[in-house]
């Protein structure tokens, strides 16, 4: 029996949902290139003889089409550039003159010392109360977030959010917000340079907040604030000290990321051992 053919239509419109549920939302050239012309070109091309040949070689050519290759302009180059100390020690300058959670957003609002402002759609400052004894730091929005403006409230929002009903907490009872508060490109890791560039807006966000429990969502997280090089796997389930600029000391649990878990189910019962440490300090802080 022969198998019926694909339909191209549904195939292409399948790769579609793949690059958007991976965060692909912008095309690397401005015309489209033609692979399989590519494929045609090289295969017509004569063989290569190993012997000389009396005729002049050709310059070799770029397979890509010449419209694929745009040369760059002024303002992508200024785009692309890597962040320097003097942007880092200017978030430093702006992050310690905020005296509220409020003036901390517009400064941050007003920062353009960050690459990853220019490719994002809003700045995602924080959700929850920031009244509560318990705030979860993650690493970096995704496209739900940067949609919307809000950290966690897509796939891995809604995990935490029952993980977090598991423990009796709910976004009344918990502060959430991340370190780098701009979606990287493509979903992609935050670069060395950006994390330093948004460490004191984090840094100080905590501050400001002064929770009695801290809990990292992830090893981007927990490495960046509690200054260290071990991974999360060995990190998480134990109790760590976060200690703040101003010298205030926090206890802070690093766990599992709510998105390595919808990659890795059976690790949910390693992030719900943390959950209920995280429950039990709660009461013992009371």
């Amino acid at each position: 029996m022969t198998a019926a053919a694909p339909d191209p239509l549904s195939e292409l419109n399948a790769l579609l949902a793949f690059y958007a549920e991976a965060g692909v939302d912008d095309a690397l050239t401005d015309e489209p290139v033609n692979r399989l012309t590519q494929v045609a070109r090289q295969a017509d091309a004569p063989p290569k003889t190993s012997g000389a040949s009396s005729q002049p070689r050709e310059p070799r050519r770029s397979l890509q089409p010449a419209a694929a290759q745009p040369a760059p302009s002024p303002q992508r180059a200024t785009i692309a550039a890597v962040p320097d100390e003097q942007q880092a020690a200017m978030a430093r300058q702006l992050a310690a003159g905020a005296t509220s959670l409020e003036e901390l957003r517009e400064r941050m609002a007003s920062f353009d010392g960050c690459n990853l402002k220019s490719t994002a759609k809003n700045l995602v400052f924080a959700d929850g109360n920031p009244q509560a004894d318990i705030m979860c730091v993650g690493e970096a929005p995704g496209r739900d977030e940067d949609m919307e403006g809000r950290p966690f409230v897509g796939r891995s929002g809604q995990l935490l959010d029952r993980m977090l009903a598991a423990i009796g907490l709910d976004r009344d009872t918990v502060y959430i917000a991340n370190v780098i508060p701009w979606r990287p490109p493509g979903n992609r890791a935050p670069t060395p340079h950006e994390t330093e560039i948004c460490r004191p807006f984090i840094e100080r966000q905590i501050e400001l907040v002064g929770p009695k429990v801290l809990v990292h969502l992830g090893g981007a997280s927990a490495k960046t604030l509690l200054n260290t090089t071990e991974g999360i796997l060995r990190l998480r389930g134990n109790w760590r000290t976060y200690s703040a600029a101003s010298g205030a000391t926090i206890p802070a649990m690093p766990t599992l990321h709510p998105a390595y878990l919808l990659r890795t189910p059976a690790h949910k019962r390693l992030a719900w051992r943390d959950f209920l440490e995280v429950k039990m300090k709660l009461r013992s802080l009371a």
